[in-house]
């Protein structure tokens, strides 16, 4: 009896180890396609009273991922918390993967019907190539682009500023942020304003300069990797431990959003760190000191 245990131990053996490898493929694919919605409340003391609770979904880093057939799985998530706005933070397309015909016309105008949806490039919509044919898809479908430009959100008699700026990768001769900035003051005074702009890397050393009151993000992909006591492993750029890669930050008097994003570029996979659609609820109150 003993050397038939024997016999059949490497055989079990083999079958555990094909079913933890049969698991852990099963968990990371899930883990790239299950979508999380995740709430956020930043408080400010100069928000005006007519946007407190104003509810905008943040979306960045689709990548060209589809969740779903025609990204509805992706719609339902967004639809379900009722946003007032939502606002793509770029990379909806990706330069190393191929994009599905339609693929940005289908997402813009089923996003466009749940709510006004606002818009600024990534890294990626430059790489892919013909970055202002996107925008003009974009907006053919309702989404506000905002290339280096901005415009004014309304909610209950109050109105507050949202500009937005191209990515670095596009056009050497574009605004700069510090421009940009600049007009939103000559324009408006000094007025509660929002900043989207993609790479999440530039805020400490320069975004949060602008005197934005909130800067939103996309980019850095949770770090891809989400660890305890980590702000992820690994950046976009390839660098360890990178920081500002998921939720609030404040540097300068000025907070920062980050969303962990949607999709994958290229290869890259996530672990620990689920397909995000973030909801930022604007609250109106004075800061903890």
């Amino acid at each position: 009896m003993a050397k038939h245990s024997k016999k059949r131990r490497p055989l079990r053996t083999a079958l555990r180890l094909l079913a933890a490898a049969l698991l852990a493929v099963l968990f990371v694919r899930w883990d790239n396609t299950a979508i999380q919605t995740a709430f956020f409340e930043p408080v400010f003391s100069g928000l005006p009273t007519g946007f407190d609770g104003c509810r905008i979904v943040v979306l960045g880093d689709l990548h060209s991922t589809w969740f779903g057939e025609d990204n509805e799985k992706l719609l339902d998530a967004v639809r379900e918390v009722e946003p007032d706005y939502i606002f793509l933070v770029g990379d909806l397309v990706d330069a190393f993967r191929e994009i599905p015909e339609g693929y940005s016309e289908t997402t813009a105008a089923g996003l466009a019907d749940i709510a006004p949806v606002c818009y600024v490039t990534g890294n990626h919509e430059w790489a892919a190539g013909d970055a202002p044919a996107l925008k003009e898809t974009l907006e053919a479908r309702g989404v506000t682009v905002l290339d280096n430009r901005f415009v004014t959100l309304e909610r209950n008699g109050d109105a507050i500023v949202l500009a937005g700026i191209d990515d670095p990768n596009g056009y050497a001769d574009q605004k700069s942020p510090e421009t940009v900035a600049a007009e939103v003051y000559a324009q408006y005074g000094d007025p509660f304003w929002i900043l989207l702009a993609h790479r999440n890397n530039l805020f400490p050393e320069r975004y949060s300069l602008l005197g934005a009151d909130l800067v939103v993000s996309g980019h850095g992909h949770g770090g891809l990797v989400r660890l305890p006591f980590t702000d992820g492993l690994v950046s976009t750029e390839r660098t360890l431990f990178p920081s500002y890669t998921a939720g609030l930050y404040e540097e300068n008097g000025s907070v920062l959003f980050v969303t962990r994003g949607l999709g994958n570029s290229g290869r890259t996979v996530r672990l620990f760190n689920r397909p995000e659609v973030a909801v930022v609820t604007l609250k109106s109150g004075e800061l903890e000191s």
